[in-house]
């Protein structure tokens, strides 16, 4: 298929399905055409992909298909327009404090509960069994993950999850996993939705199509985005894809505190996007899977119908995306090396003050202007555990082994920093404003949890860097006590 762009359009087409759906897939992705630089002719009226702006804001969106979707003055009408369902989704507890109170509401040709019992599906890697293997302190690398051949192996984003490692339980509401997706197929009709937590979404390689009860969003490399706890998705890919997942169980993401910053900085409000509402009131005579992941493990029910049928919806509790490039970056202007928790994108919050279930970081291009400082990142040891992906780039502290794609894994108190080239360049290096980072972004997942690697993390993907200690090996002793 080509490559999609900013352009790509909606049609109101919303009746492909079966053999002519796979014929037409590369051009009409459940009804989305998608274009390079110029307009495609479609069945049906096009109008660009729209997205409303702002973190946590109450959107209010109505499919243009159905004026007047939304009611007037309440929630649930006696009669909503078109014949539609209302149908609240709750992603807090009724009673929380307004700022923090998650709802939206709504209005749909069907509403959710119309299917057939749910039973156990194959969870393939999937997994929230941290005893499975015994521990492992040591500072862990992998290659970057394989992305099995299509027709050989197709998997689409539910087949192709891998827990790496986690800690806490879903059950519990306290927790996190960190996944890993490999894809080569798209979703056909069949959704997923999450019962223990939110997915905060980075593709990698290749681009993502996601259809969501509430629009759709295309997820590009450098992007993220969040499908929040109990929101039904489905993924479409153009290719071979990979990225990582951050999971939390118990609490959801936002935007940190800037404290003396100020009012701007960092993660700007306005930069996150939220899908506009599209609908499609399409039969399914073999059957729509709505797949649930619940305590842990998948189960699948059917039903008749495709679930993106909401027509209108208000609320505050919605998917969203963010751009990495739009972050805007604090750093050191003096001297030293500030923490790296300036990086910060989003935070999943505990409930110990300042401490964080997840925080999710970024090391993007910016300025290095520090004046006898040691700039790449200091040497560490950390009651927090540090998981770090590249999306792209070579990562400053190591330029070498560390790959697009691959991944590593410091663990609680395990010391880590720059590899022995890395510290004998920097220590050299003549003092002047550089750009750092260019052509690079790369990200961590920090959380105040031990985190468990799994046995797939371990042993079967096989994508361990046996080797990664090494890089430390050459580090001298430079010491020598007559000289200061």
């Amino acid at each position: 298929p080509p490559a999609l762009s900013d352009c790509h359009q909606l049609s109101s087409v919303n009746q492909l399905a079966g053999s002519a759906w796979q014929a037409a897939s590369a051009r009409y992705l459940f009804g989305v055409c998608v274009c390079s630089r110029r307009r495609r002719r479609t069945r049906g009226r096009m109008t660009s992909l729209q997205y409303m702006s702002g973190f946590g804001n109450e959107h209010v969106s109505e499919d243009p298909r159905c004026p007047g979707a939304l009611p007037e003055g309440q929630n649930n009408p006696q009669v909503c327009p078109y014949g539609l369902y209302a149908e609240q989704l709750s992603g807090s507890a009724f009673t929380c404090p307004r700022h923090t109170n998650k709802r939206s509401w709504l209005y749909r040709i069907l509403p959710s509960v119309c299917h057939k019992p749910y039973k156990a599906l194959e969870e393939g890697h999937l997994t929230h069994d941290w005893d499975e293997v015994e521990p492992d302190p040591n500072q862990l690398r992998w290659k970057p993950f394989e992305i099995p051949k299509a027709p050989q192996k197709e998997l689409d984003f539910v087949s192709g999850l891998h827990t790496l490692c986690g800690a806490g339980e879903p059950r519990g509401r306290n927790g996190i996993a960190i996944h890993i997706f490999v894809c080569n197929i798209s979703m056909f009709n069949r959704c997923l939705y999450n019962s223990d937590g939110d997915f905060l979404i980075v593709p990698q390689q290749g681009k993502l199509l996601i259809t969501t009860e509430f629009g759709k969003m295309l997820v590009e490399p450098n992007e993220i985005c969040v499908i929040q706890q109990g929101m039904r998705f489905s993924v479409e890919v153009f290719g071979e894809t990979r990225g990582y997942i951050l999971e939390v169980y118990g609490a959801h993401f936002e935007l940190p505190d800037l404290g003396p910053i100020g009012a701007n900085g960092l993660a700007n409000p306005r930069d996150f996007l939220v899908p506009v509402a599209w609908y499609e009131d399409r039969q399914v005579s073999g059957g729509y899977t709505v797949i649930s992941k619940y305590q842990g493990k998948l189960f699948a029910a059917q039903q008749d119908f495709s679930p993106f049928n909401v027509v209108a919806w208000h609320g505050n509790y919605t998917p969203y995306k963010y751009h990495l490039e739009k972050f805007m970056v604090i750093n050191s202007v003096a001297f030293d090396h500030a923490d790296p928790s300036i990086f910060t994108v989003l935070t999943a919050k505990s409930t110990r003050a300042g401490v964080a279930l997840a925080d999710f970081v970024i090391f993007p291009p910016r300025w290095g202007v520090a004046n006898n400082t040691f700039r790449p990142p200091y040497y560490h040891r950390n009651c927090m555990s540090e998981f770090m992906g590249l999306i792209k780039g070579h990562y400053e502290a190591k330029e070498e082994g560390f790959q697009p794609g691959g991944a590593s894994l410091h663990s609680m108190m395990t010391p880590h920093g720059p590899d022995a080239d890395c510290f004998e360049k920097a220590s050299k290096a003549k003092l002047e404003p550089e750009r750092v980072a260019e052509g690079t972004m790369a990200f961590m997942f920090e959380s105040s949890l031990s985190l468990a690697v799994t046995k797939w993390g371990l042993q079967t993907s096989n994508r361990l860097d046996k080797n990664y200690y090494k890089c430390w090996e050459p580090l001298k002793s430079h010491f020598n006590p007559k000289c200061k």
